[in-house]
């Protein structure tokens, strides 16, 4: 697992406000579809992205087929595919999301190359994390299930 400080994952997260989930599933025992209506849960917006579920509704959102699709001033995009897929879907981020801040790759997915060329435009990368776990971790949901996070903080 890539190396992230605690600073880095706390500053994506709070600034992040909208987010592209791509390959999210609308199967509700699925980790994607957990993970993004969680993070729905939390405050952010959720752009689902999945051609097979184009135009149906999720999160209160409309599945869009692709990235070019979304109108919505992205900040980040979240990448529930294997590793194989991150190029395609790392150009078109790039490509076509003028306010994107982070890409993030889902855990067991990792793209050096794809991550380089992200990095190379300013983007933050993050791979082979959740940011749902992240985000307990970071604002100490998973403490209160008892898990040392290695955050240290006052609440409980």
């Amino acid at each position: 697992m890539t190396h992230y400080s605690h600073t880095l994952l706390r500053d994506v997260l709070d600034r992040t406000k909208v987010i592209a989930a791509v390959g999210v599933s609308a199967n509700p025992i699925r980790p994607s579809y957990f993970v993004a209506r969680y993070l729905t849960l939390k405050g952010f917006r959720v752009i689902p992205v999945n051609p097979a579920y184009a135009g149906q509704d999720l999160f209160g959102e409309t599945v869009m087929a692709s990235l070019s699709d979304v109108d919505a001033p992205v900040d980040m995009v979240d990448i529930f595919r294997r590793s194989d897929a991150v190029p395609p879907i790392v150009d078109e981020a790039l490509g076509t999301l003028p306010h994107l801040r982070t890409i993030w790759m889902q855990i067991g997915v990792e793209h050096a190359a794809s991550a380089a060329k992200a990095e190379a435009r300013g983007i933050t990368v993050i791979q082979d994390r959740c940011p749902k776990i992240e985000y307990q971790r970071h604002y100490g949901e998973l403490r209160m299930a008892g898990f040392a996070t290695g955050v240290i903080s006052s609440r409980l």
